[in-house]
């Protein structure tokens, strides 16, 4: 299956509503269009989840750290640790969960 990030991200009908592309080992292979919200708090007690900004820039925020992202940044956040995305994040944004 051949799939266009950006192209398909831009086709999304909402901002931060992600589509999962597949599926591996028990993970979400999902694509997500970023706008300047961001989006709150989470975490997830029994999973990783990896974050691969693949078009513009993200803002991630773990325990009060700020981690600033761009095109072609990976960051894995542990199962169990609090995170959330910043407002002013934007672009397309490639997710691996297993949610």
């Amino acid at each position: 299956m051949l799939t266009h990030l950006i192209q398909d991200a831009a086709e999304l009908p909402q901002a931060w509503r992600s589509r999962v592309l597949g599926r591996t080992g028990g993970a979400n292979i999902k694509i997500i269009r970023m706008d300047e919200a961001g989006i709150p708090t989470e975490s997830h007690p029994d999973f990783d989840e990896g974050f691969l900004v693949v078009e513009g820039q993200m803002t991630l925020e773990i325990d009060g750290r700020r981690i600033p992202m761009t095109a072609g940044d990976f960051y894995l956040v542990p199962a169990g640790q609090a995170h959330s995305v910043l407002p002013g994040s934007r672009g397309v944004l490639f997710l691996i969960d297993a949610e």
